[in-house]
């Protein structure tokens, strides 16, 4: 389990956006998110505020950006939440999950009944990236 952080991807990253519930790593086309360990993410309490501040970054719905969830620690997630994710009209043109462990697997098969079709699982930070580059419409940020 490797974070962004100490990966050869790092560098690429445009911004950083730290909370005290997680790292979101931005990229052109492509956003890692990597959750604190023990957190629960809800839409309410977290999910709304970042989406909402990231989607201003890159003057976005998301219908354009590819979301990477790299699950290096354990966290919960509501998978219904989703529905209120797009409830709100925000958009993703991907959504990766990497899990590194069978139990974060087996919840992606829960959560991809939400997210659908869009949705892929990978096991290293790597293929995730590759295959977001390789799909990713390059939007650069707005400062």
């Amino acid at each position: 389990m490797k974070s962004l952080k100490n990966s050869i991807y790092y560098k690429e990253a445009f911004n950083e956006l730290v909370y005290d519930f997680g790292t979101f790593y931005l990229f052109e086309g492509f956003i890692v998110a990597e959750i604190n360990e023990g957190i629960v993410f809800t839409w309410e309490t977290k999910a709304k505020i970042v989406a909402q501040e990231i989607l201003d970054l890159y003057d976005s719905n998301g219908s354009d950006i590819i979301y990477i969830s790299n699950r290096i620690n354990n966290y919960a997630v509501m998978p219904s939440d989703w529905v209120k994710f797009f409830k709100s009209n925000f958009r993703m043109k991907g959504y990766a999950m990497i899990n590194y462990t069978k139990c974060g697997y087996v919840n992606s098969l829960l959560e991809k009944l939400f997210v659908g079709h869009k949705s892929k699982r990978f096991s290293s930070l790597k293929h995730a990236i590759q295959w977001a580059k390789s799909n990713a419409e390059f939007k650069k940020l707005v400062f």
